[in-house]
């Protein structure tokens, strides 16, 4: 195993925490900061946001820099942002410094596994990427969880400080194992946009954004949905969100295997299909224990089986722009999780909060739609193509 590798899945691992973890803690901040769940839950939406606006953005300025002082620049970003939220005590510094966080991630991210792409060789690429990318998983299942865990004995802003801990070994690491890596070929931003231009291509982000916005509407402000489970114990809201990230792992692990077996229009839509109604039996599930461990036991399961067959779609769409293609799909990942959050905070002011997930299932109804009409388009295309 190439220990640079394991470096970039290091930061990739406190970037994935930083963006669970505070669902876990959601409630503490609010009680401290003097402010409601509602307003606290925008933190989750402008690290996000900040993320999905501003990768490819740093993406393309940024194209020329040099490799390996960049991504120590990103991680001093993302270390000082999140120390930042660690002191502060009022939310508009907490909103500010989230959102300094989010562009520290978003200058790592993409460049990360644009280092990983280059310092393996052509026939260990998949491998190299996927050690890069287990970092995010690794941060679902067990990141996150030990963040909320630490929340629950030392306060919420000991896991920011964990969070920036994450970050700073990343860095130190980066500093002194990575060695100097040539900068890939630039690409402006409008080069990057312009897959977009394909309804194909446009639909199938536009899927992504519906998706992840109500697969991670409840997961934002799961200290509420879930309190009746866990009694507003944050030990125990710890435990279903590892059960939820365990099973996230498993589920990412196989989409794989059922997209080659299936293929990726059968996976996406069977696991939409399970989540819409896990989520409509929430409401009524969450209100015990046992009930709330086979819900998110699902919902992990289901919800990250659809990120391989939707990155197995757009590669397919078009191959020749696959990097391209992904990225923007990270970016419309972020943005769906950016607007959960933004929507989640709004419905909660007028509706129980044991019925949010049934807002998550109307999205994620909206996304298979969407994902039917993403096949749709698709066949159409091929046909015309074989008549020319």
């Amino acid at each position: 195993m190439d220990p640079r590798l394991i470096v970039l899945a290091l930061g990739m691992f406190a970037m994935g925490t930083d963006n669970f973890v505070v669902a876990g803690i959601l409630p503490s901040v609010a009680s401290s900061l003097g402010t409601s769940v509602s307003l606290a839950g925008q933190m989750v939406a402008v690290y996000a946001l900040s993320f999905a606006i501003l990768a490819p953005v740093m993406a393309a300025v940024g194209g020329g820099w040099p490799r390996k002082p960049m991504l120590v620049v990103a991680l001093g970003i993302f270390v000082v942002g999140n120390a930042i939220t660690a002191m502060a005590t009022d939310l508009n510094t907490v909103l500010l410094s989230r959102a300094l966080a989010g562009l520290g991630a978003a200058m790592f991210s993409p460049t990360a596994l644009g280092v990983a792409s280059a310092i393996a060789p052509p026939e260990r690429r998949g491998h190299a990427l996927s050690i890069v990318t287990a970092g995010l998983a690794g941060a679902t299942a067990l990141g996150s969880p030990l963040g909320t865990f630490i929340g629950g004995l030392g306060g919420w802003r000991m896991t920011l400080w964990f969070v920036a801990l994450l970050g700073l070994i990343a860095m130190l690491a980066v500093w002194w194992l990575l060695n100097a890596v040539r900068p890939p070929e630039r690409i402006t931003l409008r080069e990057r946009f312009a897959p977009v231009g394909d309804m194909r291509v446009a639909l199938a982000l536009l899927t992504n954004v519906f998706a992840n916005g109500g697969l991670l509407m409840v997961y934002t402000y799961a200290g509420l949905v879930l309190d009746r489970a866990t009694g507003g114990n944050e030990q125990a809201l710890a435990t279903v969100l590892l059960v939820w990230g365990v099973c996230a792992t498993v589920g990412n692990l196989f989409a794989g295997r059922l997209v080659d077996r299936f293929g990726s229009r059968s996976v996406m839509n069977a696991s939409l299909a399970v989540a819409i109604a896990v989520f409509c039996a929430l409401p009524r599930a969450s209100a015990s224990m046992a009930g709330t461990v086979v819900s998110l036991a699902l919902w992990g399961f289901c919800g990250w089986a659809v990120i391989v067959p939707q990155q197995h779609r757009l590669v397919k769409i078009a191959p020749q722009v696959a990097p391209l293609l992904l990225a923007l799909n990270n970016t419309a990942t972020y943005g769906g999780l950016a607007c959960s959050s933004m929507l989640g905070g709004l419905v909660l002011l007028f509706i129980d909060r044991h019925y949010l997930s049934l807002i998550g299932a109307a999205m994620i109804l909206a996304a298979l739609v969407l994902a039917e009409a993403t096949h749709a388009v698709i066949v159409r295309r091929g046909a015309r193509l074989q008549r020319g």
